[in-house]
């Protein structure tokens, strides 16, 4: 199983992933946590990278798409996997369809959680204040900002993958185990 989990920051995603990826043994490739343990491992990458996610901003596409293709290769993607936070722009989607194609698979489905803005910046406030506020992009502001981001380059993945038949919305705002109902339902499982 090959998916992509969409939605803005607080959406639901990192819980719902955990449910995918051991419903159907598949890894949870998160380009979001790479970064973070590539500046924790305090890389010429992951400095870079700290400076642009603390500002809220994507990091650029060639990195991404760079550390995608590596992570793909490993023999615990074989059987598919899950990612979350990436594709985040048309032009990455474009390159993950290639990337895909070389290897003869595709995209089983596309999960987009969603939820109201408010909704989402609370979530990442009471998210903050259970951590101990441990990720510097947790902040009300920086959320903001990221969801700006989200809509103006996220946002057009919807349609994107909406034209290929892809695409399972589902309402981010219900309880968790209905949200991971409906995700199940959506696919078929």
């Amino acid at each position: 199983m090959r998916l992509i989990l969409l939605g803005g920051p607080g959406a639901g995603k990192g819980t719902q992933a955990a449910f995918i990826t051991q419903r159907y043994g598949i890894p949870q490739v998160s380009t979001g946590d790479m970064l973070r343990a590539a500046v924790k491992a305090g890389t010429p990458l992951g400095l870079a990278a700290k400076q642009i996610m603390d500002r809220g901003d994507l990091v650029s596409d060639d990195i991404i798409i760079g550390l995608v293709k590596e992570r793909i290769k490993a023999p615990d993607c074989a059987r598919g996997f899950l990612f979350d936070g990436f594709p985040r722009t048309i032009p990455q989607a474009d390159a993950l369809g290639a990337m895909l194609a070389q290897k003869g698979l595709k995209l089983d489905a596309v999960i987009e959680i969603t939820a109201d803005a408010d909704t989402l910046v609370a979530r990442v406030a009471t998210r903050a204040k259970e951590t101990g506020g441990a990720r510097a992009d947790d902040d009300a502001q920086v959320v903001r900002k990221r969801l700006d981001v989200y809509r103006e380059l996220t946002e057009p993945l919807v349609t994107y993958y909406k034209g290929k038949g892809l695409l399972k919305t589902v309402d981010g705002m219900q309880p968790v185990n209905e949200v991971t109902a409906a995700i199940r339902h959506a696919l078929g499982a």
